[in-house]
């Protein structure tokens, strides 16, 4: 992990002008993606049963997210909020608490990473790897890929899995394989 952390945008900026959180958060985005050089981002999907207003406040800095993404030729990998809990603590209904003690777990930090959003965030870096990690090691194709389904089922096989996974539990080693992706 090289730099993690959340952004407040003070309450007298916010004021200034509509857009101004939004070009805020732009402007430090594009400054990472600058000082970091990262070949993907990975952000998390709106998640819509919250309020209205909260929803679309939610929608327009992740456009802005991936607007600046965009700008400079960054792939984005969307995952959705029960997708993260899942991947990271194990079932896709952990609160805030348990997906930052997780978090420290995972990365080995010596503090709980503060505020619960930069956890957050780190936590949807931590579903991204280890989906890319189970899609390397299958040999499924990239999100991004012009693959269709069809040919990914022939790819397959007629059970949806990687040739080496037995629908009955074991592998050629012989010995049962659990890999989660959520």
């Amino acid at each position: 992990m090289l730099h993690y952390g959340a952004l407040k945008v003070a309450t007298k900026r916010q004021k200034e002008c509509a857009g101004a959180a939004l070009q805020d958060v732009h402007a430090r985005v594009c400054g990472l993606i600058e000082e970091y050089s990262p070949d993907a981002m990975a952000v998390e999907n709106v998640f819509t049963a919250l309020n209205m207003r909260t929803a679309l406040r939610l929608a327009e800095m992740r456009g802005v997210i991936l607007l600046a993404a965009a700008q400079h030729g960054v792939v984005v990998y969307s995952y959705a909020p029960r997708e993260v809990k899942a991947s990271v603590a194990g079932h896709g209904h952990a609160d805030k608490r348990q997906m930052q003690l997780m978090v420290r777990a995972l990365l080995s930090m010596n503090e709980t990473p503060e505020p619960s959003d930069a956890a957050d965030a780190l936590a949807v870096a931590l579903c991204h790897l280890q989906t890319e990690k189970a899609r390397r090691r299958f040999g499924l194709p990239d999100q991004g890929s012009s693959v269709k389904p069809r040919a990914l089922r022939a790819t397959l096989g007629s059970t949806g899995l990687p040739n080496e996974i037995r629908p009955g539990g074991t592998t050629r080693g012989g010995l049962p394989r659990i890999v989660s992706t959520r």
